[in-house]
């Protein structure tokens, strides 16, 4: 089963993000409280698989749940593989729109420094809100349209 491993916010963009297990997702916003939550943007929310992280690990990272800047650590779904706009509803209430699948990566990124490469810019995706609620640490995540 699909499911949200941690829910991870920052005050200052370009900087890991916090666990806080739990956050309020405003439909066209993003995040409460997050540096990157934005009306004007289409990528209001990051997502990043523990799977993905662990590939980080075994290069010798010591890393944790939001060191790659992500919004929700997911575990059992490679988002990266779905085709942009596809949907899918996490917990009971919210649902996102995959909008972009990887991204370019900024220079002075600390993991690039560390090891010479970085998994967000393939593997991490970006969405936006399309229906908000809470998004818990546990929540399952389920496709609701592909995308197409």
């Amino acid at each position: 089963m699909a499911r949200v491993i941690a829910v991870c916010r920052s005050d200052d963009k370009g900087t890991s993000k916090q666990n806080i297990s739990q956050g309020e997702f405003e439909s066209v916003f993003g995040l409460v409280g997050d540096a990157h939550a934005d009306c004007c943007t289409h990528c209001q929310v990051s997502l990043l698989a523990l799977e993905s992280i662990q590939k980080m690990s075994k290069l010798g990272l010591d890393l944790k749940l939001g060191d790659f800047a992500e919004n929700l650590t997911t575990e059992g779904i490679a988002l990266f593989l779905l085709p942009v706009g596809t949907r899918f509803l996490v917990g009971n209430e919210v649902v996102l729109e995959l909008t972009q699948i990887g991204k370019e990566c900024h220079s002075g990124c600390a993991i690039f420094r560390k090891v010479g490469k970085c998994i967000m810019p393939k593997e991490g995706v970006f969405t936006r809100v399309i229906q908000g609620g809470v998004i818990k640490a546990g929540d399952s995540i389920k496709v609701v349209n592909d995308g197409r």
